[in-house]
Order: structure tokens, then C-alpha cells, then sequence
């Protein structure tokens, strides 16, 4: 868009996150974009009524009337704004009914300047091309059968859409599509019009979808019809219908447009997977905790003897792996929300974390004939400012991880020291090493190495994706060397004046 443009473009933030509201205004000012800012729904469309917003950005999970609520009255009193709404992953599902309620955009939180900047450079073409449209609508009124001989130009002009866009007319046949639509058909991008609807779509669903607009008559002031389906190459589209009226209500037409929905089908699986994989976590150590539990208590009710300790030792292990479980989730959940594990970040000195991991590990390592080892400089190294738990959380996961993935009589050594303006943290062990192809997958969630020698080691596959989480929030970076069979290298890097 030009800056006069730019400059023309309201933008409204409804979000009950002060520096969510703060941050878009400051990055959408420097497009050029009027601002103004709303803590809930109902304080947005109170604004909207005083002065309404070409673009809207709409949390989707706000305390008193949600998201979904105000976007109905926006569709209802300002149907002419386009709704970006934001959402989270675990609203996947409230996120795809707002575009069915017809949001424009989604944005997934937490997102970087970047994405808001593609989302919302989106919907300004999308109201630069839509006032060119209209513009030149009052210019020449044209029917649906003259759409065919302007197809060059409106094709510049329907470009830009994020959507696919098909238009037909009462018999089926295609007579405008633009290139979004091709994609998503999985046609060439220059794909000619003029055949039947059959010929650029296979799905029955949408055939039916396109006649019965065709045969409305007039509008009934219902949202247009609706329907999901999955093409050749494996993309969910969403099609809506609307019938293209003339001046007599007579139908001309049709408009089909598409949404591609795919992402929001593939995070669905994703939370499916994640509620699998919770459920056989906690199962497995459940069953086997009730089963120990069984032995103790017997049919009478008799009270553990001293022969059965180690049911209670095991049980105990069983519990405590549970707790961490719990922990691990509830700690990525903060981090990926936005939060920290902790408070407030404060002075930290990394000696005596760790230490203190140092010592909180030392009676694991033991058990397992393990040498564990600290090494620090004998300067003090600089104090670091940030969150203690959370830096103690990241030492200890990969110091527990190298014991666990050591065998017995192996060594571990943490060691730390200063380089510039960063300070430094490598954990190493001399345990089974990981193999080349899968060490940039052991930052993903819940994925663990499986091999013969690592198939007894207990785990939730949450601790690197914490430690990555957090390092990575105070501006450090974890790199990964490793060997099969002679071990492998974590090493941590921390900026002591973090920006």
C-alpha cells in the first residue's frame, strides 16, 4: 500500500493484555495505521460505535464477553471491518468457528512483529483492493456475464486475496477464479475458465453447494452456506456460497469462497496426540502404583512388612515421575503462554546454581556409580540477571538427562566459565550419544531418543523443550554435540547484559 493509503487505515485492538494492546499500537503506528485500544469486548464495541475501525484485532479468550460474542455484533453492526482474530493453541477449534462467523484472519499467539506485519499488510491490501473494487464499480455498473471480458483486470485486483475465489454462473460454468483458488485445487496457476465446475473441483459437496446458491432467489439474511471437504493433495478447504443477485432478484450466479483450513485440522491432531500421549503417561505409572499398592494392602488389609520396602520405594519413584510430569507440563504451558516458570527475573549467581543442582543430583549419581562433577573458574563469574527456578530448571534437565542416558560407573561433568559478554555452561557425559540425523528433533516435545540401550530410561520428553524454552527467553542459545557410543555435549550460553 502507498502511505496515503497507510494512512487512511484504522486499526481497533480488543485485548485484555495491556502490552499485547500496547505493542500492536506501537508496530501498527509506524505503518502509518490510526490506532486506538480496547481492554474487553464490550469497551471494543463502544469504541467501534464512536468511531469504527477498518481493521480489528480480536482476542478470542477475554473475561466477560468473549471474543466470539463480539465478533457476532461486528458481523451484525460493522460487517464491513475485517476481524483479525487472535488466538492461542489451545482455542483451535473456537479460532475455526470464527472464520466460519467470517473473521478474515487469524493470528496465533504468541507472535513475533513480523507475523503481525503479514497479517495485518494482508488486510490492508485487502481493504486497498476492495475500495479500487468498489470504486470501480460505481465507474461501470457491469453484470455477472461481464465479469468474463474484465477477467485481466480484475484478476490484479483479486490477487492478493488469501482465499480462493470462484465464480460461476446458473449453469455451472466457471466463468472467473483467481490464482489462490488454483493453488489450492492443485491446478496450473493459469488454469483457463469456462468449463463446468466439475472440471476444476471433484468434490460433490461443493457441486451441490454452488447450484443451490444459484437457485436463491434473493437473500434470506442468513450466513451463507457452508461446507469442509479434503482435496486430492491433502489440504481441508472451507467453501462458503453466496447467490449473485440482479436488480430483479434474479440469481446471476454464484461465488464460492475457499479457506484453506489446514492448519487448524493439523493442531487438532496435535491435540489429540497430546491428550494420547498424557493418558498413557499417567496410565502406565498409575496401574503400576495401584498394582504395588495391592501387594501391600492385601485382602485383609494387613499392614507392609519389612520384606515388602522396595514396593514402597517403587512407588514412591512412580509418584515422584508423576509430580514431574505435572510440573513439566505445567511449566512449558507457562512458557509457551507467554510467562515464565518463576517471578520477576533478580541477580543470580550461576556458581550456586549450580551447585545446587550439583548437590540435588548427586545421591541419583551415586546410585548409579556415576562420577558427577562441577568445574568453575576460580574468579567469580559475572552475576546474571534472571529467573532462578528457571535457571535451575534448565541445569538440572540436562544434568538428570546425562546421568539417565549414561550407564553405570560413567562420568558427568558440568563446567562453566565466562567468554566476552556471555557466560557459559557445558554438560557432558560419556553415556550412549545420540545420532546425527535426530538431534534436531530432541527439542521437540515429547520426543525421545529409542534405541536398545536407551529403551529402559523413564521419561516425559518435555525437559530440552523447557530448557530451549527458557534459555532461548533470556536471549541465550543451547548447541548440542554428540557421538554414538561415547557421548554427548549440551552447551549453554547466556548473555550477562541480556537487551
Amino acid at each position: 500500500m502507498t502511505q496515503t493509503d497507510q494512512t487512511a487505515v484504522t486499526v481497533l485492538v480488543i485485548d485484555d493484555e495491556r502490552d499485547i494492546r500496547d505493542g500492536c499500537e506501537r508496530f501498527l503506528s509506524r505503518l502509518g495505521c490510526s490506532v486506538t485500544k480496547a481492554p474487553d469486548g464490550v469497551a471494543g464495541l463502544e469504541a467501534m460505535e464512536k468511531n469504527p475501525a477498518d481493521i480489528v484485532l480480536l482476542d478470542l479468550k477475554m473475561p466477560g464477553m468473549d471474543g466470539l460474542e463480539v465478533l457476532k455484533n461486528l458481523r451484525q453492526l460493522h460487517p464491513q471491518a475485517l476481524v483479525i482474530v487472535i488466538t492461542g493453541y489451545a482455542t483451535v477449534e473456537t479460532a475455526i468457528e470464527a472464520m466460519k462467523l467470517g473473521a478474515y484472519d487469524f493470528l496465533p499467539k504468541p507472535f513475533q512483529p513480523d507475523h503481525l506485519r503479514l497479517t495485518v499488510g494482508r488486510a490492508m491490501e485487502r481493504l486497498r483492493l476492495t475500495r479500487e473494487t468498489e470504486r470501480l464499480e460505481r465507474e461501470r455498473q457491469q453484470t455477472l456475464a461481464d465479469l468474463a471480458g474484465e477477467q485481466s483486470r480484475l484478476r490484479t485486483v483479486i490477487r492478493a486475496l488469501p482465499m480462493g475465489v470462484l465464480v460461476t454462473q446458473p449453469d455451472g460454468r466457471v466463468v472467473l477464479h483467481n490464482p489462490t483458488f488454483c493453488q489450492m485445487a492443485g491446478l496450473e496457476p493459469n488454469s483457463p475458465s469456462g468449463q463446468d465446475i466439475t472440471h476444476y473441483l471433484s468434490e460433490p459437496k461443493v457441486h451441490e453447494l454452488a447450484r443451490r446458491a444459484s437457485r436463491q432467489r434473493q437473500g434470506n439474511g442468513e450466513d451463507p452456506p457452508a461446507v469442509e471437504f479434503v482435496t486430492g493433495q491433502g489440504r481441508n478447504l472451507l467453501a462458503q456460497a453466496t447467490p449473485v443477485l440482479g436488480d430483479g432478484g434474479d440469481s446471476l450466479g454464484a461465488v464460492l469462497v475457499f479457506i484453506d483450513v489446514t492448519p487448524y485440522r493439523m493442531l487438532d491432531q496435535l491435540r489429540q496426540e497430546f491428550v494420547a500421549k498424557v493418558s498413557h503417561e499417567l496410565r502406565s505409572p498409575l496401574s503400576t502404583i495401584l498394582l504395588q499398592l495391592t501387594l501391600l494392602v492385601g485382602e485383609e488389609g494387613a499392614a507392609p512388612i519389612q520384606g515388602h520396602r522396595h514396593l514402597l520405594v517403587r512407588a514412591r519413584e512412580r509418584t515422584q515421575g508423576l509430580i514431574s510430569f505435572v510440573r513439566d507440563l505445567l511449566d512449558l504451558s507457562r512458557l509457551e503462554n507467554g510467562g515464565g516458570i518463576s517471578a520477576e527475573p533478580v541477580e543470580v549467581s550461576l556458581e550456586k546454581v549450580l551447585t545446587s543442582v550439583s548437590e540435588a543430583l548427586s545421591d541419583q549419581a551415586r546410585n548409579r556409580k556415576i562420577e558427577l562433577s562441577l568445574e568453575v573458574p576460580e574468579e567469580p563469574l559475572p552475576v546474571l540477571r534472571a529467573d532462578p527456578v528457571g535457571l535451575e530448571s534448565v541445569f538440572t534437565n540436562l544434568a538428570a538427562n546425562a546421568i539417565n542416558y549414561s550407564p553405570d560407573g560413567g562420568k558427568v561433568k558440568l563446567r562453566a566459565w565466562s567468554v566476552g559478554d556471555a557466560l557459559k555452561v557445558a554438560v557432558s557425559d560419556e553415556g550412549f550419544g545420540i545420532e546425527p540425523d535426530k538431534i534436531g528433533l530432541i527439542f521437540d516435545k515429547f520426543y525421545r531418543v529409542k534405541n536398545e540401550k536407551t529403551r529402559y530410561v523413564t521419561g516425559t520428553g518435555l525437559g530440552l523443550p523447557i530448557v530451549k524454552s527458557v534459555v532461548e527467553g533470556l536471549g541465550g542459545a543451547v548447541e548440542v554435540a554428540s557421538e554414538l557410543g561415547k557421548g554427548s555435549t549440551f552447551t549453554v550460553t547466556l548473555p550477562t547484559k541480556p537487551a
